[in-house]
């Protein structure tokens, strides 16, 4: 049997020294898997209030060279290496990047029966090494830990994009279950960057969200959406006053301008129908997007094909407030304001219309519970009344019948 060391030092989790103790009082929970620590042994940090399960302390991790069997705080179950192709199954997913898992990739999966499992090694390593206590802008009010819920039934969406977070996949989430706040792993990654006038937060730029509407020009949008998160505000990447028309990009020669599609060329072109391409990936694209284009030599670019340099430029000085007019400033905020007042106007009828509904259910309540007393008091007296006042009497009465005797015996019961 493996002996427990007395402490932990440099310990991959926790950098200060751990010292294993018994403490049969304990229950908090450990920092790494958030589970509750069994009365008796842990090891623990007692400056940093840290706290782990010896088996979340001693267990190899995923990053150990000679690591054949781990336990990660993601799954139950122990994890085990994938040592030949036919234990991969029918082109299983790595629940961090979604991707199929093929050899020679080192991939572990459960040793048990849970049969969607699988992680990559590689994807392991851009995880964190605990589950627990994650804070992030997008939803500042409560801690976020990371979950894997293959068998919930509740269809879980991203709160920062929108779009639906396989139930095969981890996620964050809040740690109040009443607040069902989730993000996607690469969404968490976002981090609001972006200024925009007349608006107290800042915006974070998104590449693909699901269907929402512009603030600004109340058009659907979908691909390159400026958002606050925590107002849930929209805008077109090209509708936010800072959004470049023009910009250089070393994948072409010429300035690219920012112009609608598609071109009169493309739609006469004798080329298979509905086929529009990007020059700088050369994929296939939608052509109701915008696009950056050069005229002059009919060169197309995608918005996520030149995003680095819009997104620096974005992040670069403000100088590009100085071009936009006053009243267009005036114009912005007079937008935004109103949009926050009808909000909270809606927020507040909706929280009065509650409370009616829970003011009358209380006085509903009162009446019946009054009307109850009421008749506890008649029945008193009556009582009284049969029995000239004698409690002794009134036990004699009822001597033979066990469920009566048995009130006088209960001391929530007054008789």
């Amino acid at each position: 049997m493996k002996s427990i060391p007395r402490q932990l030092i440099n310990h991959h989790i926790h950098p200060c020294t751990l010292i294993f103790i018994t403490d049969p009082y304990g229950r908090e929970e450990c920092d790494c898997c958030g589970k509750h620590i069994v009365p008796g042994m842990k090891f623990s940090c007692g400056a940093c209030e840290f706290g782990l399960h010896v088996k979340c302390a001693l267990f190899p991790t995923i990053d150990s060279e000679d690591a054949r069997e781990i336990q990660h705080f993601c799954h139950p179950h122990t994890l085990a290496l994938v040592q030949n192709d036919e234990e991969y199954g029918s082109e299983p997913r790595c629940v961090a990047c979604a991707q199929i898992c093929l050899a020679p990739a080192p991939t572990f999966r459960c040793s048990r029966s849970c049969d969607l499992f699988f992680l990559h090694k590689s994807c392991n390593v851009k995880l964190p090494y605990s589950s627990v206590n994650f804070k992030h802008p997008f939803h500042s009010k409560h801690p976020l830990t990371i979950k894997y819920l293959p068998y919930n039934d509740h269809i879980r969406t991203c709160d920062a994009c929108f779009r639906g977070i396989d139930l095969t996949l981890l996620a964050y989430s809040c740690r109040k279950s009443e607040c069902k706040f989730n993000l996607h792993l690469d969404c968490y990654k976002l981090l609001p960057s972006i200024t925009f006038i007349g608006h107290q937060h800042l915006l974070t730029l998104f590449e693909k969200t699901a269907d929402v509407t512009c603030h600004l020009c109340c058009v659907n949008c979908h691909n390159f959406i400026l958002r606050c998160v925590l107002c849930d505000i929209n805008i077109h990447f090209q509708c936010h006053p800072s959004a470049l028309e023009t910009i250089k990009h070393k994948s072409h020669l010429h300035p690219l301008t920012l112009t609608k599609s598609p071109f009169e060329f493309e739609l006469n072109s004798d080329e298979e129908e509905e086929e529009f391409y990007c020059d700088v990936c050369e994929q296939k694209r939608n052509q109701k997007e915008l696009i950056y284009y050069c005229a002059e030599c009919k060169f197309i670019a995608e918005v996520k094909c030149v995003f680095s340099t819009v997104s620096s430029l974005f992040s670069e000085d403000n100088s590009f407030e100085k071009e936009i007019s006053k009243d267009d400033v005036t114009e912005v905020c007079l937008e935004i304001q109103k949009w926050q007042v009808e909000n909270l106007l809606l927020k507040r009828i909706r929280l009065h219309e509650g409370l009616q509904v829970l003011e009358t259910k209380t006085k509903q309540l009162e009446e019946e519970s009054n009307g109850v007393k009421k008749e506890m008091r008649r029945t008193e007296g009556m009582l009284g009344n049969l029995v000239g006042g004698s409690s002794i009497r009134l036990i004699k009465l009822v001597e033979n019948n066990s469920q009566l005797r048995d009130l006088f015996n209960n001391p929530r019961i007054k008789v």
